[in-house]
């Protein structure tokens, strides 16, 4: 059981945040395209400007609406898309749904107009790897990217009190659907953060092993993205705070 420190240190671990400590060499991907998708020009010549600053993120479309941006993902098939939530036509969530399902190969952050648990969770719902606020930080931005690109998922740092109390107040009602025991560690390390290497070597088991249990677990629960097995163990409680 994690107190209220240990939970934000395993989110800043597992979530990955750009904090002291954390290792270089946790990310593979080195060239990443991204696509923006913002209704307001200023905005995106903005995070534009913030991401050419890095030479191995490069920005391959922008989007003004809901419709175009599904439509420029298709064509382009980015590594990451940063979709802000509020958005004319169809919006981020609805957005972020549908390239979930279409381009599943495309990691998706939320841009959040509003710092709150419901577009928390909404975005965790529609399959987001990734949730900012307007308020993140050009370093954050670029870490980001790079922490989704790589598979994993990333949480503002803004936002990880909205994580807490969607954990704590949250249903843990959640049944767990059948799982085996050895199903329920692995997806508790998995919401933890660890990659399938770390999983097996926690659990002493082979990283074939790992994969099929992981396989077996998505398709037993209907999850078929990182996000989604993350959000539904913290609220079937295997991950649990102290009070």
């Amino acid at each position: 059981m994690l107190n209220r420190f240990a939970f934000r240190e395993t989110i800043r671990q597992g979530f990955n945040s750009p904090g002291a400590g954390q290792p270089k060499e946790c990310f593979t991907v080195k060239e990443i395209r991204v696509l923006v998708a913002d209704d307001h020009a200023l905005i995106r010549s903005g995070i534009r400007a913030l991401i050419e600053r890095h030479p191995e993120l490069q920005i391959v479309a922008e989007a003004g609406d809901g419709p175009e941006a599904l439509r420029l993902i298709r064509q382009h098939q980015p590594e990451v898309a940063l979709i802000k939530s509020a958005m004319s036509r169809l919006n981020g969530f609805g957005l972020t749904e549908r390239v979930r399902k279409e381009c599943p190969g495309v990691h998706v952050i939320v841009l959040s107009t509003e710092a709150d648990e419901e577009s928390l969770g909404q975005a965790l719902d529609c399959g987001a790897a990734g949730y900012l606020t307007m308020t993140t930080s050009a370093a954050e931005l670029a870490f980001a990217i790079k922490t989704v690109a790589n598979g994993r998922v990333h949480i503002s740092s803004v936002a990880t009190n909205l994580l807490v109390d969607f954990v704590r107040y949250g249903s843990r009602n959640e049944t767990r659907k059948g799982l085996t025991p050895r199903q329920r560690e692995v997806l508790k390390l998995i919401a933890e953060g660890q990659t399938t290497k770390q999983i097996a070597l926690t659990l002493k088991i082979s990283v074939k092993t790992v994969e099929t249990h992981r396989m077996l677990l998505t398709d037993r629960l209907d999850i078929h993205h990182t996000a989604g097995l993350v959000r539904y163990a913290l609220k079937a409680g295997l991950i649990q705070l102290e009070n």
